[in-house]
């Protein structure tokens, strides 16, 4: 099936780029494009995209709202927020408020298309190359939203599922280094998702810092 990406961002040229990179792939397509919050929202309900990639900084209604807005309904459409990160200040709150990733707006095609197809997917995405930066400029000191009775909802196979989630390990490695099938960590891994009512793996990521399973490291 082809992934319906909508391309929002306030600068032209930049939206075009986006769009080119995006239509040239045989598996996705672009479906429209919207240079502001309130474009993308009333888009997104007319044109049912699957992905939105969203950029942060816009006039009028910003990227942060937007997002908000469009994950609060369902499942769909999943946004992946463009940032230039040095600059902006709202990527954590971003995910916080339903996004499904991020990746730097200097990211390379491959990583772009990468990033698409992932989230298109129903997992999250987070660039490797700043999950550090960000975590540490923003976990430590964002406010707590998920209360502790989310966590007494998993058991400690799960609990143990998250931190290891919340560190970067993929379900190969999950499963490896628990000793257990591939399937079963599958298996967790859904179970405390569901549990925590989380959309993908970057939420999950942000609830375990939220609730103190792990912490930023100071290097």
């Amino acid at each position: 099936m082809t992934v319906r990406v909508l391309v929002v961002d306030d600068q032209t040229v930049v939206r075009a780029g986006f769009a080119a990179i995006v239509d040239a792939e045989h598996d996705l397509t672009v479906v429209g494009q919207a240079g502001d919050g309130a474009e993308a929202v009333a888009l997104a309900a007319e044109l049912d995209p699957d992905v939105v990639l969203m950029d942060i900084r816009m006039p009028g209604l910003d990227g942060l709202s937007a997002t908000r807005l469009l994950t609060e309904k369902g499942d769909r459409p999943r946004v992946l927020v463009l940032t230039t990160f040095d600059l902006d200040e709202y990527v954590y709150e971003a995910l916080r408020s339903g996004a499904s990733g991020f990746l730097l707006k200097d990211a390379q095609a491959d990583d772009l298309l990468t990033a698409i197809r992932v989230v298109a997917a129903g997992d999250g995405m987070l660039a490797p190359a700043v999950t550090r930066r960000l975590i540490q400029a923003f976990a430590a000191g964002a406010p707590t939203t998920t209360t502790a009775e989310a966590l007494a909802k998993l058991t400690p196979r799960e609990r143990e599922v998250l931190t290891l989630i919340a560190a970067g390990l993929t379900n190969a490695e999950i499963a490896d280094r628990l000793g257990v099938a591939i399937g079963t960590t599958k298996t967790h891994v859904n179970a405390l998702l569901s549990k925590l009512d989380a959309r993908d793996r970057v939420q999950a990521t942000i609830i375990a810092y939220d609730l103190g399973l792990v912490r930023p490291r100071e290097h």
